[in-house]
């Protein structure tokens, strides 16, 4: 474990871990919080976890429902280059095997626009509490590759991420092919829910056993 101005690094080293999660935390959150919230609960056996720290506290400065400004372009752009390096990074370290890119809030927001960019593809993408950045009239990215396990959430009494912005960023994703699994939880806040876990838990270990996603587990 170590903490400080880079990544958080967790779970399975070498040759024991069989697949790879890069998890990226919210808005004025850190790593070590991601661990002790979301992570500390996820069984996920042979499991290299890497979370990257946003060298501010936070990935961009507006909200991510609100339209794109020059600056929010431009720390958004910033951001998706941080994640890019990560995911680089930790792919070159570990080669061969599956990614999943995960997040929560803020980070979820950021791990969607990587996919959406057309960036290299993770086996799976995994955002709570999840939505497009800036709305539909700023011309964002529609490249996501078809077919890449996605499991979106969102909470109808979350006071961050709407119900409206959760179903934008499900036809977006619908729209580019995705294999999309979008679960509303009626009641939750912003936080992540045991059932949220529980799915992450099932989506890390078929990829660490060498079967695809499946996205089967229980609401």
């Amino acid at each position: 474990m170590n903490s400080g101005s880079g990544p958080l690094r967790l779970g399975s080293r070498g040759s024991e871990a069989k697949a790879i999660c890069v998890f990226v935390h919210g808005r004025g959150q850190s790593p070590e919080e991601m661990q002790s919230h979301v992570l500390v609960r996820v069984r996920a056996p042979a499991v290299a976890f890497v979370l990257p720290r946003a060298p501010l506290g936070a990935w961009w400065a507006a909200r991510a429902i609100d339209p794109l400004t020059a600056v929010a372009r431009a720390q958004l752009s910033d951001a998706l280059d941080h994640l890019s390096a990560a995911l680089a990074a930790v792919r070159s370290e570990l080669p061969g095997l599956p990614l999943v890119l995960a997040g929560f809030s803020q980070g979820a927001c950021l791990s969607i626009e990587y996919l959406c960019a057309g960036l290299p593809r993770p086996e799976a993408l995994v955002a709570f509490t999840g939505s497009r950045v800036g709305v539909a009239a700023d011309g964002r990215p529609e490249a996501a590759p078809a077919g890449v396990p996605v499991y979106l959430t969102g909470g109808d009494a979350d006071p961050w991420i709407p119900v409206s912005a959760f179903a934008d960023a499900a036809q977006s994703l619908g729209r580019n092919g995705a294999r999309l699994r979008a679960d509303l939880f009626p009641g939750r806040g912003h936080e992540v829910s045991d059932a949220e876990i529980a799915m992450l838990d099932s989506i890390l270990a078929d990829l660490a056993a060498g079967r695809p996603a499946r996205m089967e587990a229980a609401r």
